[in-house]
């Protein structure tokens, strides 16, 4: 989790440097934070965190980032909480308790990326008593917002049936709304629903294609799929595969 959570960090400050993009000069950025803009706040956060036209100062990170949290700013919510679970910060030290609470604020004002947080914190029990029902609340509220993290996780309860009645064809629908926007363990565990026939009709090239992408991502589990399907296929199924893959790959690459 503590990997998934930077680059969830990460994201967010590459999303908050968006926003405003046109007052990106910490100068001015900084006036409209000291006026009290909390978009300003959050942003001056984000570019002392990382010294981005300013001396990094992780500090000043901190102080803007809680002043914009603390009236009521969703984003540096989130990323306060971030900072309180992963040691964003150098000097601080890990505060599930304090971590939780800030994503709850951003949750309920329906932060996708806290509610993913928060699902992660209840499935495994971080700074709170282990709770898969809570877990599987608020990764279905993250995953109907589009988060395909959230769309994988979701995936994996209804596939193991943890917390949920086991149910392949809902672990096989949530997982294909992940793997459609690249996550690449939904990819992996898509090809395997296809090579075993869980929960969809058994489809070998469906199983090469989702394979192949999440073994281009470097997941094991993608790799032992494009081992074994090409076993049960024709030359030609192989290649039609091999196409299908590279044009999802094309049209969905960044």
């Amino acid at each position: 989790m503590k990997k998934a959570l930077s680059l969830t960090l990460i994201l967010f400050f590459l999303f908050a440097a968006s926003v405003n993009a046109e007052s990106d000069d910490f100068t001015e950025t900084l006036k409209k934070a000291e006026q009290g803009k909390c978009w300003a706040q959050t942003l001056i956060g984000y570019m002392y965190y990382l010294g981005d036209g300013v001396e990094q100062d992780f500090e000043k990170a901190l102080f803007w980032t809680k002043k914009a949290a603390e009236q009521g700013g969703k984003d540096a919510q989130e990323n306060l909480g971030l900072f309180y679970y992963v040691e964003g910060l150098k000097g601080m030290e890990v505060n599930k308790e304090e971590s939780l609470q800030w994503f709850e604020k951003a949750a309920e004002q329906g932060h996708s990326g806290a509610q993913l947080d928060l699902g992660r914190m209840y499935y495994l029990g971080h700074g709170v008593p282990q709770n898969y029902q809570k877990a599987f609340e608020w990764f279905t509220k993250a995953a109907e917002q589009g988060e395909s993290d959230a769309e994988y996780l979701l995936g994996g309860m209804y596939f193991y049936g943890t917390g949920v009645p086991q149910d392949y064809k809902k672990a096989f629908e949530w997982y294909s709304k992940a793997a459609e926007q690249g996550q690449p363990e939904a990819q992996a565990s898509l090809g395997a629903m296809y090579f075993l026939g869980l929960g969809v009709p058994q489809n070998y090239k469906a199983a090469y294609k989702w394979g192949s992408l999440a073994a281009a991502n470097g997941i094991k589990a993608g790799r032992m799929t494009l081992q074994e399907a090409p076993k049960q296929m024709t030359p030609e199924q192989i290649a039609q595969a091999q196409k299908e893959a590279a044009e999802w790959w094309e049209k969905h690459k960044k």
